[in-house]
């Protein structure tokens, strides 16, 4: 049993590394340019990814029921126009906003960096009051991308998983684990991805921005690509 649960959690972090998962991910976390926020996008995606996991691959286990291919190539095909959207909504951003990051002092005296956008400003930058909020809670929209690209990867866990156990129970903690373990994964490869988009920010915000543009291309890339491979001929 402990080999079993081990086994789901090294394949989790695993499957947490894929390239429509790094991808997604860091097209979400590249506006940010503070490590903790960066880091949690892909904590939370990693929690939506095991949720649908566990609803769906779960599901399937205690019913004894196979996600049929056709479905799963259906899934697979959302995940590529998913990608295909993020990685376009990223470049349409850098345009819209002509974003750049700067220092801010709050009126407690707090002293932080955070973009900013150009957009509808008038000439005098400098007299700016450069107020903004400081959203808190659950990134939904990150939530939302895990949740869809565990519905799509719900099909291989479930072969992995009746693979290895036939107990519907040591099945859904097999599945548990892994879940936890593409938490971890992707938590781990966040702070990687963190390093070069703050320091950048803060000190380079042209080589930020080329980064975002590559990180856009790269996330539109690989959508089509999917896309390409699920498509029905």
């Amino acid at each position: 049993m402990v080999s079993i649960l081990l086994l789901g959690l090294f394949i989790g972090m695993q499957h947490a590394l894929e390239a429509d998962h790094i991808a997604a991910v860091a097209s979400i976390a590249v506006r940010q340019s503070s490590v903790s926020r960066i880091v949690r996008h892909g904590a939370v995606w990693g929690v939506g990814h095991t949720i649908t996991l566990m609803m769906f691959a779960g599901a399937a286990l205690f019913l004894d029921q196979a996600i049929e291919e056709a479905l799963s190539t259906i899934l697979e095909l959302c995940v590529g126009l998913l990608l295909v959207g993020l990685g376009s909504h990223l470049f349409y951003r850098l345009w819209r906003d002509r974003v750049h990051f700067h220092t801010h002092r709050h009126a407690n005296g707090v002293q932080h960096l955070h973009a900013h956008s150009h957009r509808d400003e008038r000439e005098d930058h400098a007299s700016s009051e450069h107020n903004h909020a400081h959203p808190g809670g659950v990134p939904l929209k990150t939530l939302l991308v895990g949740m869809m690209q565990g519905l799509a990867g719900s099909a291989v866990l479930l072969v992995l998983t009746t693979a290895t156990v036939n107990d519907p129970v040591t099945g859904m903690m097999y599945i548990a684990m892994f879940g936890f373990g593409s938490v971890l994964g992707m938590a781990a490869l966040s702070v990687f991805i963190a390093i070069p988009l703050s320091y950048s920010a803060f000190a380079l915000t042209w080589v930020n921005r080329g980064l975002q543009v590559v990180v856009g291309g790269t996330t539109v890339i690989l959508g089509l690509a999917i896309i390409l491979r699920s498509a029905p001929i």
